[in-house]
């Protein structure tokens, strides 16, 4: 018997070693369109649970404490380091020119239509959205989910929507945050520490910084909490559709990377096609 089964074994390795590459694209091309449109399904029944009723503050009250508040220590050294390295980089940069007086528009604008939103949102999907994605394929592996769903009990609205609500609100105003923590890191870097002069800081800060900046900073902040959430909830909830993902907790393991290897490669596509679009 085992014997058989290593032969039936050994066979279906070797017919699958002997597929040619066009065959191989095919199956990856066939899975890819597969799990984008699970995962556009599964985005749209999110949404669809935002408006459902009853909705759980209570819950989106700790989702928002968890993402939020839990994320403003790294949110506030990452941007100070951001910011400070930005004031002596752009001193070293703008001195050769002579124009040390325009290193707060440079970092302002810097911080606000790009670093601010894309590094909040990729700090915030390695922390809380890894987070997130573990809870749900724990749930998923569990039978956590499933039990919901014999109870009748909306698996959407009652574990998902409060996170999509939460990372929708708390993300731009990490990224707020972010952007001021930034600029006055670049203050300190390059006032205090190489000598140009505060006033112009300021002045080149404020005459540079339009609307349209602070719009688009914010813009691709939403964007970016969507997805980071969207990614870091959907292969949680999925794991066991998910080609590659074993079972059991190595799936969880297996997801929860891709979680956040994909949000991270996502904010920074996405990142590109809205400055290419918006600016």
């Amino acid at each position: 018997m085992i014997t058989e089964v290593s032969s039936i074994v050994f066979e279906l390795g070797e017919g699958s070693m002997q597929r040619n590459p066009v065959e191989k694209l095919g199956e990856t091309g066939l899975y890819m369109l597969q799990d984008l449109g699970r995962m556009g399904l599964y985005l749209w029944l999110a949404l669809k649970g935002v408006f459902r009723r009853p909705f759980r503050f209570a819950e989106f009250m700790r989702q928002l404490h968890f993402i939020g508040s839990g994320s403003v220590v790294v949110i506030f050294f990452t941007a100070a380091s951001t910011g400070m390295v930005l004031g002596l980089q752009g001193y070293y940069s703008l001195n050769k020119f002579g124009a040390e007086g325009m290193l707060g528009s440079a970092v302002a604008l810097t911080l606000i239509m790009e670093l601010g939103p894309v590094l909040t949102a990729i700090m915030v999907a390695g922390r809380a959205g890894s987070a997130m994605c573990a809870e749900l394929g724990i749930m998923r592996i569990s039978e956590q989910i499933d039990a919901l769903d014999c109870m009748a009990v909306d698996p959407f609205r009652y574990l998902i929507t409060p996170k999509f609500v939460a990372a929708l609100v708390s993300i731009p105003l990490l990224t707020v945050l972010f952007d001021v923590v930034g600029i006055a890191g670049g203050y300190v870097a390059g006032v205090h520490l190489m000598g140009v002069n505060p006033g112009s800081y300021i002045e080149g800060m404020r005459s540079s910084v339009t609307n349209h900046d602070i719009w688009l900073g914010m813009v691709k902040s939403f964007v970016f909490a969507l997805l980071v959430v969207w990614i870091s909830t959907g292969r949680g909830y999925l794991v066991y559709q998910i080609r590659g993902a074993g079972f059991g907790a190595q799936s969880v393991s297996r997801v929860t990377t891709q979680a956040v290897v994909f949000s991270s490669i996502s904010v920074l596509v996405f990142d590109y096609l809205l400055t290419a679009v918006l600016l």
